[in-house]
Parts: C-alpha cells; structure tokens; sequence
C-alpha cells in the first residue's frame, strides 16, 4: 500500500524524463483523479501552498520561482506580464526637421520602441481624443541634433567616428523636457530611455534631426512597445537523483553527461564519487541515457509545480507587478 501511495505521489508530483518518452505529462489538478486525495482547488490552499520566490535580480533580468501552482497559472502570470502591465513608451513623435536618409515613418517606429525608464503608476491614462498631453500624462522627450565636420581630423583619415561630430545619434541624445510642475515632481528621478547606447540614425555633414516625442502610459496588449518585458519564459525545476554510488572513471563521464555546474566528483577515503550539486542548472538534455553503464544510475525528473521564470525587464515596473500577487 505505501509502495502504491509512493507511485501516486510520483505521478502527481513529477513528470519523468526517460530514454525514449517523458511520462506524467498529463494534468492531474482535478478532483477526483486519484482515491484518497483532495485534488479540489480552494483559495485557502493556493494561499497556503503558493510562494514566489527571487533568485536573481539587476537591471536587465528577472530570475524567480514559482512554486505551489499548475501550468495554467503560471501561464496566466506570464500572459499577464507580457499584455498587462502598464509602461510608459513614445506614442506621438512631431518631426520637425529630419535631413537623415531614414524616412520619417521608420525613424518614429525606432523612437517608440525604445524603453523608457519612467514609473507608469504616478501617471494616468490619456485620453484618447486628447491633442495635447500635460504634467500628469504625458511626457515629453526632445532629440535636436546636428552632424558637423570634425576641423581637427587628420587629412588621411577615414573612420567616419574622426572625421564628423554627431554622426552617431543614439539614445541618450533624447533628453527629457519636463511640462508644467514635472520638474519639481520629478526632481529625483531621472526620466529618459532605459539604455543610452541604443542607436537610432546615422547621419553625415549637413544632416540633422529635430523631433519632439510624447510618451504616454499604456501596455502591451495595444502594442509591444508597451511590454515591460520581452522574452518571458518558464520552465520547470530539474531534479536529479542517483540510484546508486558512481565512482571512478563512470563518476567523471557521468560528470561530463550534465551542464557545467550538475554534478561534481568528491573524494571520499581515496575514491572519486559523484554528487549531485545543482540540479537547477540541467537542461534536462538526457545525454546520460546514452550510457547503458550509467543510465539505470540516475533517475531524471521534473517538479511539476516549480516554476523558474526568466525574464529580461523594465527591472522596477516588473518587481512591482509581482509585489501586488
């Protein structure tokens, strides 16, 4: 009866990876699918078993577990980050002048993609029949630049960075103009693009750009260029056990069969034994099920409701977004 009882939590709880197939895929978050198990979905429980856990955070990714939910969910997470979260992006772009060889349409499109480092909570929607934005929905970014010819180049040379000033306009050349109280309001806060290095045109002797951009708070669900994030994926947690001692030689190749990280080699009284340090890092690439010595040695698995999340972000409007689950 217990051995039976170990084999339902298994299946419930783990999705196997073997040499040929991957069983325990299908869902089991039902009720009634097993005898003896409340499997009922109650607020109390998701409460109690839930937990969001961050592993890795800085200001261009976002690595956090999941853990205590089905696929289902945890997709909803996902979709949500993905289409819900309000961001602020450049939505009205006036060009006043553009001399560049990128016509206008492109270049606007360029501008409203790039992020914008700004907190959407301490603005509101705008309208939509609204011409002109103010202090509380809008904010204004000015790109007003010239390429001129660098005097003090030498006569031989040839590397467009030598020979002009300003021929590369990148990000950072979009500066904030603050409307109405903004610049009191914002006094602490540097508002502009998240990234100063992103380039935008290229321009020669003569050319230049005078644009003015509007940016207004909206998310990804109207368009991309609102997403705090932009590849959001999961996976689940790998786990890895040993069935039995590895040593020597099988215990370096066993080693060798797993992401860097895996599985170390221990000396324990003068033999060489292997240890599972980490399954989180496999990439459950199955390469040790090639091994008829080492393949009944470990057992490959899945935690069906451990979540890791990867997500490159708009870092501050992300980790606020998970504060309110």
């Amino acid at each position: 009866m217990a051995a039976t009882m170990r084999n339902v939590d298994e299946i419930r709880d783990r999705v196997i990876l073997g040499e040929f197939d991957v069983k325990n895929v299908h869902t089991t978050d039902y009720p009634g699918n097993y005898p003896g198990y409340d499997d009922t979905w109650s607020l109390q429980k998701f409460q109690k078993n839930f937990r969001i856990d961050v592993v890795q955070m800085d200001d261009t990714s976002l690595e956090f577990d999941m853990v205590g939910i089905d696929a289902a969910i945890a997709n909803a997470f996902r979709r949500i980050l993905l289409a819900e979260v309000p961001t602020m992006a450049v939505e009205k772009v006036l060009i006043y002048n553009n001399t560049s060889i990128i016509q206008d349409e492109i270049l606007a499109h360029r501008l409203g993609l790039i992020p914008i480092k700004a907190d959407p909570r301490l603005f509101e929607y705008r309208n939509a029949g609204d011409e002109e934005g103010t202090e509380i929905d809008t904010i204004q970014l000015q790109l007003k630049i010239k390429c001129t010819r660098n005097l003090r180049a030498t006569k031989d040379s040839a590397d467009p960075r030598e020979l002009y000033l300003n021929h590369m306009v990148y990000s950072k050349d979009m500066k904030w103009v603050p409307i109405g109280n903004q610049a009191d309001v914002f006094a602490d806060i540097d508002i502009g693009p998240v990234h100063g290095d992103i380039l935008l045109a290229q321009l020669r002797p003569g050319q230049e750009l005078d644009i003015v951009m509007h940016c207004v708070k909206g998310i990804g669900q109207d368009h991309a260029k609102f997403s705090p994030v932009a590849t959001a994926s999961y996976r689940l947690l790998p786990e890895i056990t040993l069935m039995e001692t590895v040593e020597g030689e099988k215990a370096e190749r066993l080693k060798r069969c797993f992401s860097p990280g895996v599985i170390e080699v221990e000396n324990h009284g003068g033999k060489v034994v292997a240890k599972v340090v980490n399954s989180r890092l496999d990439t459950c690439s199955r390469e040790v099920l090639r091994h008829d010595d080492l393949k009944n040695a470990v057992k490959l698995a899945r935690v069906r409701d451990h979540f890791i999340c990867m997500y490159p972000v708009n870092l501050e409007i992300t980790v606020c977004c998970l504060a309110n689950l």
